[in-house]
């Protein structure tokens, strides 16, 4: 039957019909969900954990069911979980993230040991547990472990100046240019090419540096959608200036490299300490992709043209010289007797 406008009457009858096959339907659905072996239902969690690109990826499946709930917190998952997964922001952190990071690393989760010995080391001035857990990731061969703990070995953070060591800060440096780190790599060349904690040796630096060059360019090119911006020449990276041409970066062929990735104990620390700097005194790196701070006054070396920027390492200053500084580097006003900085 019809109304006067020609809308149909509701049927309320045949409404109930569809609600009462539509509770069957999930019914049933429900039964075989309970029926999938939980070996299954693991199985889809490290795929979704390992591949997830915020924590609301994981968190929303979480909160999806009471089994997902339950098998979401095994320690199979926790294990394979990516650093995306965990990926908290500094003005979010709270006890609960705390503790789900503690969990993924009693779980083995290189990453979860990584992010959270960064967090203690630099956040929370946890120097003894914060190397610890970087040393269990770099035990395991995460390679941007072995070469944030060569950072510290060559700064010497967490103590005096007098603790460097320049011998250990090389070893852990070419271990992690063996598993890929091109940071690790570049600083290796220098520390060739200047004698800094090994012995002299140019060309074998200026071969580091190249292959560098050429592993940056293979990642970028490799990637989905390459962003190589075509630009003009830039000069070579001031306090690394040698006397001839060295290739250090890929900006002195004619490139102008995009921003990458920035790991999540990175993104941590530069919005912890963007809230939470308490002493000025401490500088942080100025590459904005770091976020590393001082742990002692003049830990980092600063520019030598400029004397304005500071950074932890060289491959900091150099990714930050090909993303921008450069365009703004410009020589500072020298007095006799005044040294510009340095290590």
């Amino acid at each position: 039957m019809r109304t006067r406008r020609g809308n149909s009457y509701p049927m309320i009858g045949a409404q109930a019909t569809n609600n009462r096959k539509k509770s069957r339907l999930s019914t049933v659905l429900c039964n075989f969900f309970d029926m999938l072996p939980d070996d299954i239902v693991l199985f889809v969690l490290v795929k979704l954990a390992s591949t997830a690109d915020c924590p609301a990826d994981f968190v929303g499946a979480l909160l999806t069911c009471r089994r997902f709930n339950g098998l979401g917190l095994n320690s199979l998952v926790l294990s394979q979980a990516s650093a995306e997964t965990f990926a908290v922001k500094a003005t979010r952190w709270t006890q609960a993230a705390y503790r789900f990071l503690q969990r993924c690393t009693d779980a083995g989760n290189v990453e979860a040991c990584y992010t959270l010995g960064m967090i203690q080391f630099y956040c929370f001035q946890n120097r003894r547990n914060g190397a610890a857990l970087m040393a269990k990731a770099a035990i395991r061969s995460h390679a941007t472990a072995l070469y944030s703990l060569a950072i510290i070995q060559f700064n010497g953070s967490g103590g005096s100046k007098d603790i460097k060591d320049l011998i250990g800060g090389v070893t852990l440096c070419a271990r992690a240019a063996f598993l890929g780190h091109i940071d690790a790599l570049r600083e290796l060349g220098h520390c060739l090419k200047d004698g800094y904690g090994i012995g002299k040796n140019t060309v074998e630096g200026q071969r580091f540096l190249l292959e560098a060059n050429a592993r940056e360019l293979s990642a970028i090119c490799s990637s989905p959608s390459p962003a190589l911006i075509p630009g003009r020449r830039l000069n070579l990276p001031p306090f690394s200036r040698p006397n001839g041409p060295s290739g250090s970066t890929l900006g002195e062929i004619g490139f102008c490299l995009p921003f990458q990735k920035i790991h999540p104990a990175n993104r941590f620390l530069a919005g912890w300490y963007a809230e939470h700097r308490s002493d000025p005194a401490y500088r942080i790196c100025s590459y904005s992709g770091c976020g590393r701070p001082e742990t002692r006054i003049h830990e980092f070396r600063r520019c030598a043209v400029c004397g304005v920027m500071n950074y932890c390492s060289r491959g900091c200053q150099a990714r930050d010289w090909t993303v921008g500084h450069s365009q703004n580097c410009q020589p500072m006003v020298r007095f006799p007797g005044i040294d510009a900085g340095g290590r």
